[in-house]
């Protein structure tokens, strides 16, 4: 129960009351600040509080945006202010400000016209803490100070439909074309029947999860029916996951766990469905897990495409660039919005369409579909990060090359490497960090894919790999390319696995495979989310135990030449699942626990 103090007084016919007991609200009342500081400090620690105006005049909804998003430790509105518990203390401080300087007026007890739960606010801001204002738009939220302007108000709420606002501001403002015009029209009013029932977003994410991988399953039967029960499915997955997200914005159900859940749930969903298909294949004697690697292995380097250059440049200081200038233009002029938008080829674009060529053609030509799309994405905006960092002036900061370096995901041998790297590196030109990277990982690839399983060379590969991985970290990761590092390791060590399986043409090399870069990719995805929530990276006892990725690449390496194919295979399978278990268990350790990030990743557009 949350406790809302409403401060002077109570306004005949008003509903300020009943909102606020509908919103969880245990509503008392007080005569001013200093009794409301009073009733504060009766509240136990560990519940929200909330300081609003008895003459408050606005929406329902208003008050839901500024009182109970659990993202933001102070939040106020026009007439309110709320604090979670690790907001409390500033605000007592605040309110004992204002009722210091009330007393201290004429006779000691002045009324100012203005709200006191205004001038709290504003004690706040000069206090440096940080208070959230969320964006109401058409919705009001007023204190009148008089008759007529209270029957104005109560006008100007009565002609906004704040329902139909609340339906509209559950849809993300930035979605793909088949998401905004073939989900979102009506997934919107299932997020609306799931809140009125009492469903979490968490339960919805897995159902989408559940019912993605039955898909997977029925798309495993390799049977046409089959086929056609997992393309329904799998979109009928994607319109649970575009409904947990709009759930969560509709009822402010934002939670750690939730943000968590929603976006690895994503990659599980997407990656065991490829699995299904390839299994699916199998059975009708096509072998297409060399496809099912490889869409994962340029779907997971186009998502570190992105969350690198987005890392690279948030904080950026004087971050201009004549080509982001035009592309904002662009995103400005009517039809090319929606070609910028499905042209990258986003999950519900990308979805839809995997989910229609199973049910009508076969996997392979599923899988070549699905490459050519993603190349030519990857490919188109890989291009035009590359143009905008070459004409931006930006200056990166200390936070943002820790975050490249952790992306980087550097094991114990490369970092035994890179002490006696750093002064040679201080003195390469600007673009040798990317460069030497991307030509380290090429190598040990081509070297993979071209010589004979087993044979010495790729050994030889992986260890100069390992010296030009240690040598692209070397110094701090400030270039106007050095965004491109972490992408360029993930496709050496995913492309040396994919090479090396696809060499020892056994059977369950590549399904062994697949399991290893999942539980690495998984890793990977999972730093990400870390930096993302200001927490850091994962562990450096995690990196080391599971050997950065040039340590796993050398390793699959060595297992090549010193095994046979068919040991080759059971070596991979016990080195996926090692993986996936002690990734796995810090994951969920760390997203669980107190100290977790509480953020809301609205994650890859629909």
């Amino acid at each position: 129960m949350s406790t809302a103090i409403l401060t002077g007084q109570p306004v005949p016919g008003s509903s300020l009351e009943g909102d606020l007991r509908s919103l969880g609200f245990d509503v008392r009342t007080a005569s001013g600040i200093a009794e409301a500081g009073t009733l504060l400090a009766g509240v136990p620690a560990g519940q929200r509080v909330a300081v609003v105006d008895a003459r408050f005049v606005g929406h329902a909804h208003a008050l839901r945006l500024g009182l109970t998003d659990p993202r933001f430790p102070l939040s106020a509105i026009p007439g309110a202010v709320t604090a979670q518990p690790a907001g409390r203390q500033a605000l007592i401080r605040a309110m004992a400000r204002e009722s210091s300087a009330a007393g201290a007026g004429p006779a000691g007890a002045a009324v100012l016209a203005d709200s006191p739960a205004d001038r709290v606010v504003t004690a706040l801001d000069a206090e440096g803490a940080d208070v959230h204002r969320p964006e109401l738009g058409s919705l009001v939220a007023t204190v009148p100070g008089d008759p007529q302007t209270r029957n104005e108000a109560r006008q100007a709420v009565a002609a906004v439909d704040d329902e139909a606002v609340r339906l509209k501001s559950a849809v993300k403002a930035r979605d793909g074309f088949f998401t905004t015009y073939f989900i979102s029209p009506y997934s919107r009013y299932i997020a609306r029947w799931c809140a009125r029932r009492g469903l979490t977003p968490n339960q919805v994410t897995t159902a989408s999860l559940i019912t993605a991988l039955i898909a997977a399953g029925c798309a495993a039967t390799g049977t046409r029916g089959g086929f056609v029960a997992a393309g329904v499915l799998l979109l009928a997955s994607f319109v649970l996951d575009c409904t947990d997200g709009q759930l969560a914005r509709y009822s402010l159900q934002y939670s750690t766990l939730g943000a968590w859940l929603d976006a690895t749930f994503d990659r599980a969903k997407e990656y065991a469905y490829y699995a299904g298909l390839a299994l699916g294949a199998a059975r009708g004697g096509d072998d297409v897990w060399a496809l099912a690697l490889g869409a994962m292995v340029l779907q997971t380097c186009r998502h570190v495409v992105d969350f690198s250059f987005n890392e690279a440049n948030h904080d950026a200081t004087a971050n201009t660039s004549p080509t982001a200038a035009l592309s904002d233009k662009l995103d400005s002029v009517g039809w090319t919005v929606w070609l910028r938008r499905m042209i990258v080829l986003p999950i519900g674009e990308r979805w839809a369409m995997i989910a229609v060529l199973t049910a009508v053609t076969t996997p392979r030509t599923t899988f070549y579909a699905l490459l050519v799309g993603c190349a030519l994405a990857a490919t188109y905006t890989t291009a035009g990060r590359v143009l905008r960092s070459l004409t931006r002036k930006a200056r990166r900061t200390d936070r943002a090359a820790q975050a490249l370096a952790d992306l980087a995901d550097s094991g114990p041998l490369a970092q035994a490497l890179t002490g006696p790297l750093k002064n040679p590196a201080r003195r390469l030109p600007g673009f040798t960090a990317p460069a030497v990277a991307l030509l380290g990982g090429l190598a040990v690839v081509a070297t993979a894919l071209l010589t004979g399983f087993g044979g010495p060379w790729t050994i030889i590969a992986a260890c100069g790999y390992a010296l030009t991985s240690a040598l692209a970290v070397a110094r701090p990761l400030k270039g106007a390319l050095d965004w491109l590092v972490p992408p360029f390791l993930r496709a050496a060590e995913y492309g040396t696995v994919l090479a090396l399986a696809a060499k020892a043409d056994v059977n369950g090399a590549l399904p062994a495979a697949y399991g290893l870069v999942a539980a690495v990719a998984y890793h990977h995805y999972d730093t990400v989310y870390r930096i993302r929530g200001n927490a850091g990276a994962s562990p450096r006892w995690l990196v080391r135990a599971i050997g950065g990725h040039e340590g796993r690449t050398l390793a699959v390496a060595v297992l090549a030449a010193l095994l046979t194919a068919s040991q080759f295979t059971v070596a991979l399978t016990v080195l996926a699942v090692a993986v996936a278990l002690v990734v796995l268990f810090e994951s969920i350790r760390f997203w669980a626990s107190a100290g977790a990030p509480a953020v809301h990743d609205e994650g890859e557009p629909a």
